[in-house]
């Protein structure tokens, strides 16, 4: 990813994953990074962090987007996920 605005390292949550960046008049795939942290220090949130690969985008500037969760939120996310990707395994093992 040319110009990376978020770092990527043995810490990065999830180093390429498939992405879409969706518009009213354009839609653009792309590979890119998702990161899950909190601030070592006095952790008192949780920021979900989503970088799309520019070279891929046509219709987007290089940029980050950045969600701050707090900890009953990121429960929230973290327990929707599962039961979706408990949906995903039960139809896959069909």
């Amino acid at each position: 990813m040319p110009d990376r605005l978020l770092k990527v390292n043995a810490y990065t949550t999830l180093d390429l994953v498939d992405a879409t960046a969706r518009g009213h008049d354009f839609e653009n795939e792309a590979l890119a990074v998702l990161n899950v942290t909190a601030p070592r220090e006095d952790p008192d949130h949780v920021t979900l962090q989503l970088e799309l690969d520019n070279a891929q985008l046509d219709s987007l500037p290089a940029h980050a987007d950045e969600v701050t969760l707090s900890a009953t939120e990121a429960r929230t996310l973290a327990d929707a996920l599962y039961s979706y990707a408990d949906d995903v395994d039960g139809a896959t093992d069909r």
